[in-house]
């Protein structure tokens, strides 16, 4: 398999970074979702969003290395059997999903470091705090994460039943670019 895309496959670089977020945007969702109940006294009070941090933090790192991949290399062209509204529909939710991401991911850094904190990653290193302490901040903040994290869940969703769609009902190779297997034959 090739590493750099082509006008008719995606490379493996591509491939592994798409497979690489998606796991990590549902894994953050899913974290995420179970610790807003916890109790001050459970164990996972506090390591449950440390966890979440730091990899909302490294997932925008991932995030920003796959914009400027995407701009270096660009996606192969659409499938043939495509329709227009199909090429229009895909580009368009791609990208949203990354409006989303990004969103969710800034939101979430400025929910953490409104008090002027700084952002451990794993004891590996911190991000400090660009705002400095900004009154209500977080709340705000919190609204936007919360809105744009179940907005790039659905979405995301949407975009993987899409796939399948194509997969078993259209019979054609979409899934199977970003699978990184063989072409169906034709």
């Amino acid at each position: 398999m090739q590493v750099r895309n082509t006008p008719d496959r995606f490379g493996v670089v591509t491939i592994g970074i798409h497979w690489l977020v998606t796991v990590a945007v549902f894994g953050l969702f899913g974290l995420g979702y179970w610790m807003v109940d916890l109790s001050y006294y459970d164990d996972w009070y506090r390591r449950g969003p440390d966890i979440h941090r730091s990899i909302g933090i490294l997932l925008l790192m991932v995030m920003l290395l796959r914009l400027v991949w995407r701009f270096v290399n660009p996606v192969p062209r659409p499938l043939p059997d495509h329709s227009r509204f199909e090429v229009l529909a895909s580009r368009g939710a791609h990208l949203t999903l990354y409006l989303l991401a990004f969103v969710a991911m800034v939101s979430g850094y400025l929910i953490s470091t409104a008090d002027g904190s700084s952002i451990k990653v794993f004891d590996w290193f911190e991000v400090p705090s660009v705002t400095g302490q900004i009154k209500r901040m977080e709340d705000t903040a919190g609204l936007v994460h919360y809105w744009s994290t179940w907005a790039l869940v659905v979405l995301a969703g949407v975009h993987g039943l899409a796939a399948i769609k194509h997969h078993f009902i259209d019979h054609d190779d979409t899934l199977r670019r970003m699978l990184g297997t063989d072409r169906r034959r034709r």
